[in-house]
């Protein structure tokens, strides 16, 4: 102040201010620091991004006023914490979001572990996230080519547990739930077996009951139609090809459970105490991403990423350290450069065909011009 006197404490203004006073002359100012107020726009952001009110219902700022005052909040960056410490189980899935693939991993606990964002799930996207995380002791994961391949290369010794429920839901896509052949119908039902399985010996009698089908209908599966050969010298067949399986689907089938037996990817979870379902990250995790972006819809796909991203720190229990990540550089963005002429401005035109008014020239309409 200008007596240079200590300020102390004199009450708070109208929208909350501390207020402080000169015991000296009397004189009453507040102060502003901008780090608590990025403090309470972040929490005010977060509030919103994650809850169900709409802009204008948060703190009674309008709809403009909220925006304009946490639009920086959008230019933040978060990050999980590094793992160091290799846990027992780890389950990943993907999602997708507008333009984006989202690659997710989780503990038993169903804390987020790290995540990728990707454009499909490819080899080289699981692999960039496994390498966030050491090797655990079990994998739980869905049967995609590009997941399996990588797990292969990042984390050679993990065992893997394949979902439970994806295989039942291929089993459906290929056997339908109303099969019309005796095989398809015991088949369908091994499938039902499959996902009632908790002990060793009903697994042993599982494997017994899939060798008893193969005994029976495995023929089935080798049969073969061949195309007839028209005048033409073409293949009467409707995709061109000489033969086909006839019972393909029924095939498709049985050959996913003899994969699966093959490598050991089924009854993983009755030996180490791991889940079979990747059914807690979809339920939990995905479902809770989706949520977010249903209550707010029309948010635009970078928008929709960064939703996705605050609602992954939101269930591992880093929301409190949400300020950690309001950096200067998020808080006050630099802004893009304006774009440069690749050409010099030529400036005004000295000769030319066109009319000028100064020359008193010019198009003239109406009457006077006779148009």
């Amino acid at each position: 102040m200008v007596c240079n006197s200590k300020l102390v404490k004199n009450g708070r203004t109208a929208a909350g201010n501390q207020r402080w006073k000169c015991p000296s002359c009397g004189a009453s100012s507040t102060r502003k620091r901008a780090d608590v107020t990025r403090r309470a726009q972040l929490d005010r952001f977060l509030h919103w991004l994650l809850g169900k009110q709409s802009q204008a219902e948060t703190d009674g700022l309008t709809g403009r006023s909220f925006r304009d005052q946490v639009k920086w909040c959008w230019h933040i960056t978060p990050t999980l914490p590094l793992v160091t410490k290799p846990p027992k189980v780890v389950i990943i899935d993907g999602t997708y979001l507008a333009d984006y693939g989202l690659l997710i991993a989780v503990n038993e606990q169903q804390t987020p572990l790290a995540w990728q964002w990707c454009s499909n799930e490819s080899e080289a996207a699981w692999a960039a996230l496994l390498r966030q995380i050491p090797a655990p002791e079990v994998v739980v994961c869905d049967g995609g080519s590009g997941v399996h391949a990588a797990i292969r290369s990042e984390w050679p010794n993990t065992r893997i547990q394949r979902c439970i429920f994806h295989i039942w839901l291929n089993q459906r896509r290929y056997l339908t739930l109303n099969p019309k052949t005796p095989a398809g119908q015991s088949l369908l039902e091994l499938g039902r077996m499959l996902r009632r399985i908790s002990t060793i010996a009903e697994a042993t009698r599982w494997l017994q009951l899939v060798n008893d089908w193969y005994v029976t209908f495995g023929h089935l599966t080798k049969e073969r139609t061949y195309a007839k050969r028209r005048a033409d010298g073409s293949w009467d067949s409707p995709t061109g090809k000489r033969w086909w399986y006839t019972h393909a689907h029924l095939r498709s089938a049985y050959n996913q459970y003899a994969d699966l037996i093959r490598k050991g990817h089924l009854f993983t979870y009755l030996e180490t105490g791991c889940q079979r379902t990747t059914s807690r990250l979809e339920g939990g995790i995905n479902a809770a991403i989706k949520n977010v972006l249903r209550q707010h819809r029309g948010m635009t796909p970078d928008h929709q990423r960064r939703a996705a991203e605050w609602a992954l720190i939101d269930k591992a229990g880093l929301l409190g350290n949400a300020h950690e990540y309001a950096t200067k550089t998020a808080s006050e963005p630099t802004p893009k450069p304006r774009p440069r002429f690749t050409e010099p401005d030529p400036g005004p035109v000295l000769y030319d065909t066109g009319l000028s008014s100064e020359e008193g020239l010019w198009s003239r309409r109406g009457w006077g011009g006779r148009t």
